[in-house]
């Protein structure tokens, strides 16, 4: 083979080097182009079974909306007419309902598939008597010819109420001017402004007929507003 030859033969295996070359060059190119295109294929989001269960914050009768608290976590408010319900991973947790400046506890472990139920309105009720505004006679005696009554409202809502509440007894005694004996009646009022889930003892004194021999029944609120 004359030098000629070679020198043609050498051209060649250079052109068809170089085209192989740029085809793999395309290929990886391309490919790298697709991973970039979709990275998302490579990951698939779950979740593990057995890993939630339910649990459901209600307030029973009491009347407002109370703020919820889970490990110190505001998580919304619940009220008679809305329970909250939600889905919890399983674990344990504490629940805090708060009414003004009064604050309920209760420890509960989320179990895979078992309802939880988390009801604090006994506390409540507990601690102030009632689960809805109220007024009560919590003591009376007698000092001469006069009554004294310590009355207590009660204010187991979210909100300040202005509460009024009209208190009467009944009684008899002596007449001084025939020694006869007669029957009358004695009322009065009491105002109070009373702070969320708070309760006042506010003082009423009413004023007998002068006599003697006093004969009088408990004292009763006749109307709360």
């Amino acid at each position: 083979m004359n030098p000629q030859h070679l020198i043609e033969l050498f051209a060649l295996f250079l052109v068809v080097g170089f085209l192989l070359c740029s085809a793999c060059v395309t290929q990886t190119k391309t490919n790298n182009d697709k991973v970039n295109v979709s990275p998302s294929q490579s990951f698939t989001k779950f979740t593990v079974p057995g890993t939630e269960g339910p649990l459901k914050i209600s307030i029973g009768g009491m009347t407002g909306e109370y703020p919820v608290f889970i490990n110190n976590i505001y998580v919304g408010v619940v009220s008679a007419e809305k329970p909250i319900a939600m889905r919890m991973l399983a674990d344990n947790y504490t629940v805090k309902v708060c009414c003004g400046k009064i604050c309920k506890h209760e420890n509960v472990s989320i179990k895979f598939g078992k309802q939880q139920t988390v009801d604090v309105s006994e506390q409540f009720k507990k601690d102030l008597g009632s689960s809805e505004p109220t007024a009560r006679i919590i003591s009376y005696h007698k000092n001469g010819d006069q009554i004294i009554i310590d009355v207590e409202f009660l204010n187991p809502t979210t909100e300040t109420l202005a509460m009024a509440a009209d208190i009467s007894i009944g009684y008899s005694y002596i007449e001084k001017i025939n020694n006869q004996r007669g029957g009358n009646s004695a009322q009065g009022q009491l105002f109070a402004n009373v702070n969320p889930c708070d309760r006042i003892i506010q003082t009423l004194t009413l004023n007998l007929v002068s006599g003697s021999n006093y004969i009088y029944d408990a004292p009763t609120v006749t109307l709360l507003t």
